[in-house]
């Protein structure tokens, strides 16, 4: 084991702060990394203030996580030492289930192991997150990084990147489709930059006639204003696939109106409430309501490299760790267009 900086939630109450936490030493299949940058999630507030109810404190939080390889394990065949690499939400998994030697680790029967608040088969710990100096990881949950991307603006893309491009994947959204994104926020301006980006037709649905602008900028083609009775409506019957990014409670039946015969909504937001789905939009049409979790390491590796190939990475705001309660509640409040990124060289500074 080895000792390692981090930030840390000691109770649900009380604010994130400094704490000296341990990591295993690598094991022959193990990697290392140096963490970069980290990117900050809903999730990481929810797992911080114990808003799911399972947090053990003190708790590391961060899943999206960039770095550079600084050790390996004897048995390490995918990477060096000083290799750009990320972590995402997993960091292991049975490995032999159906849905794991499919590539979809994210479905493993067993669970897969969570970059926080699971326990590592290695070690019986639990494991820690991003928001931390260093962090060690099995080398088949570690995915490669091009030097060609901003590194700040790559970490959400662990998650809210593949969280967004493994729907479009798998519905094989492409040229000829139109395509509607529901909510321009963390998840949803990934949305909108990937169906642009895999040639569908793209239409933004939105709240806030301030983000009308800033979804076209994003590669929207158009934005509708959902609070719009008659914009909604001229949009009937019209869409191959609408990717759902809102986690506050909203009508899903206002936009399972708008598919086609045989399309799919499918939602990727976690609202709070369970969701009044109305027969008929679903029956009348043979309209598909799906969801959908993260993306697996292959797929994962795949969306990596297509962000590379096209320049895309996420919208970001960077802060210093010291920094990050205040983050918490701007997230809260909205107040961020559209993720937040901590540069970890901020870890072990003063705070002002």
């Amino acid at each position: 084991m080895f000792r390692c900086e981090a930030y840390a939630a000691p109770a649900a109450d009380k604010p994130l702060s400094p704490l000296t936490i341990e990591r295993r030493d690598p094991t022959p299949e193990d990697v290392v990394i140096d963490i970069l940058y980290c990117g900050v999630c809903h999730s990481d507030l929810h797992m911080a203030r114990n808003e799911w109810h399972f947090t053990t404190y003190p708790v590391v939080v961060g899943h999206e996580i960039v770095g550079r390889v600084s050790k390996i394990g004897a048995d390490v065949t995918k990477f060096k030492v000083g290799d750009l690499v990320g972590v995402g939400c997993m960091v292991d998994s049975c490995r032999t289930c159906p849905n794991c030697r499919e590539g979809l680790e994210q479905y493993c029967d067993v669970g897969n192991i969570q970059t926080y608040g699971g326990i590592e088969p290695q070690t019986g710990k639990p494991t820690a997150g991003g928001y931390s100096r260093s962090i060690t990881v099995y080398e088949g949950f570690v995915l490669k990084v091009s030097e060609k991307l901003d590194l700040a603006a790559t970490a959400p893309l662990l998650c809210a990147g593949i969280t967004t491009w493994s729907p479009l994947r798998h519905w094989k959204v492409g040229p000829g489709m139109k395509v509607g994104i529901v909510g321009l926020g963390g998840l949803g301006h990934m949305g909108v930059k990937f169906a642009r980006a895999l040639g569908a037709h793209v239409v933004l649905f939105t709240t806030s006639p301030s983000k009308v602008e800033d979804g076209k900028r994003l590669g929207a083609h158009e934005v509708v204003i959902s609070k719009n009775e008659d914009e909604m409506a001229a949009y009937a019957q019209s869409f191959d696939f609408i990717l759902d990014c809102v986690s506050a409670d909203h009508d899903i039946n206002a936009y399972l109106n708008l598919l086609k015969r045989d399309a799919t909504l499918c939602l990727v937001g976690a609202p709070e409430n369970p969701q009044a789905i109305a027969a008929f939009p679903l029956l009348m049409k043979r309209r598909r309501f799906a969801g959908s979790g993260i993306g697996g390491i292959a797929e994962t590796q795949e969306m990596l490299d297509f962000c590379a190939e096209h320049g895309i990475t996420s919208d970001v705001e960077v802060i210093d760790i010291k920094d990050i309660n205040t983050a918490y509640e701007r997230m809260l409040k909205q107040d961020v267009r559209y993720r937040f990124t901590i540069n970890m060289a901020t870890l072990g500074e003063p705070a002002l």
